[in-house]
């Protein structure tokens, strides 16, 4: 079993900072891709930031420049440092990926998400 915590997030004024966490724990064999995603009220989820886990990044183009995204692989983390933050930022963000087992079953698991808020 697997499990995935997000950390970090919070009510910031437009401009802050936030760095958000992402752990997971459990029988894991390997873990590649990492990306954060976030879904705003009314909206579809989309990708925020993706590391590989060489370390590759990849981000969408409202956040680059602001958002920088990592990991420790030893600690089976990834984190989301997020810069510069506006309004339309706010959403929920999860991270997520494709994480095998000891089993060595490979399944995409997601965390249950952490609320950030920027206000204007």
């Amino acid at each position: 079993q697997v499990h995935l915590v997000e950390s970090g997030g919070g009510l910031v004024q437009a401009g802050g900072s936030l760095r958000l966490s992402c752990a997971a724990s459990g029988s894991i064999l390997s873990i590649n891709t990492m990306g954060w995603h976030r879904q705003a009220p009314g909206k579809q989820r989309e990708l925020v930031a993706t590391i590989t886990s060489g370390g590759s990044t990849n981000y969408a183009d409202s956040v680059k420049g602001r958002f920088t995204i990592s990991r420790d692989n030893a600690k089976r983390s990834v984190y989301l440092q997020m810069n510069s933050l506006k309004p339309e930022d706010t959403a929920v963000y999860y991270c997520g990926g494709p994480i095998t087992t000891m089993s060595v079953t490979t399944s995409y698991y997601w965390g249950q998400g952490t609320q950030v808020t920027v206000s204007s």
